[in-house]
């Protein structure tokens, strides 16, 4: 009998010992494991006639690659045949062990982070909010010199209206003792252009910022392969001339 008729019919159980991807991770390492492996051993089991390491592939192939697995949405994983029983458990525990990955690849939280222009803020976005389906809106608060007191994923929502409200970046900035804030945000499109409501909420994010003392360095819009900088572009200047002169 062939390895894939086991698969659909036995399972991983009644594989070869030496087959099986758990005691192949134990024996030479996570590295020798296919992606459709590495997810079979988060997902444990799979469903009636389909091993563990089958579903990781039809997850793989659906999606397209491991890296859009881990990107997409919980409700796109709940809606996936053999991730759909027991409340969604399954699901939450796959995209629980991805965000982890993901979190890993950032910046240990017990190093000191230093924010000190465009450059240093968009290495952190942009592995944060590049090839998101759907808008995310972080913060980034720092104090005087620079060093990031914490870094806050403050909306989530559909074009346009991932926008939180202003009085929650007032409020978390004078939680944090914030002296800066660069506010960020991504475009699902992949296109990294700065809309007029995006001007028009940079401006209120300015407005509402100044009279307590602090700062707005930067807004930086995240696509696919670019991002656009409100700083960079000159945008910030001219917001800050107009609150000066108007």
């Amino acid at each position: 009998m062939s390895r894939a008729n086991r698969t659909k019919s036995k399972g991983i159980v009644t594989w070869p010992e030496g087959e099986r991807p758990r005691e192949r991770l134990l024996r030479l390492g996570a590295q020798s494991l296919t992606d459709a492996e590495l997810l079979a051993i988060l997902l444990r089991i799979g469903f009636k006639g389909t091993s563990a390491v089958e579903l990781g592939r039809q997850l793989v192939k659906q999606f397209g690659s491991l890296r859009a697995v881990a990107e997409a949405p919980l409700i796109a994983l709940r809606g996936f045949k053999g991730l759909k029983g027991k409340g969604g458990a399954k699901a939450a525990q796959l995209a629980a062990a991805l965000e982890i990955a993901r979190r890993i690849s950032l910046p240990d939280s017990r190093e000191k982070v230093r924010i000190m222009g465009t450059q240093e803020a968009a290495v952190r976005l942009q592995s944060q909010l590049r090839g998101l389906p759907e808008e995310h809106f972080r913060v980034l608060f720092l104090n005087r010199n620079g060093l990031l007191l914490e870094d806050a994923l403050l909306a989530v929502g559909s074009v346009d209206k991932a926008r939180p409200p202003i009085r929650l970046i007032v409020a978390r900035t004078l939680q944090t003792n914030a002296s800066a804030v660069i506010v960020a945000h991504n475009h699902p499109s992949g296109v990294a252009t700065a809309s007029e409501s995006d001007r028009i909420f940079t401006e209120d994010v300015f407005s509402a910022l100044k009279p307590i003392g602090v700062k707005l360095l930067d807004h930086v819009i995240i696509g696919e392969d670019s991002l656009f900088s409100f700083a960079d572009s000159g945008m910030m200047d001219e917001i800050a001339l107009a609150a000066t002169t108007g």
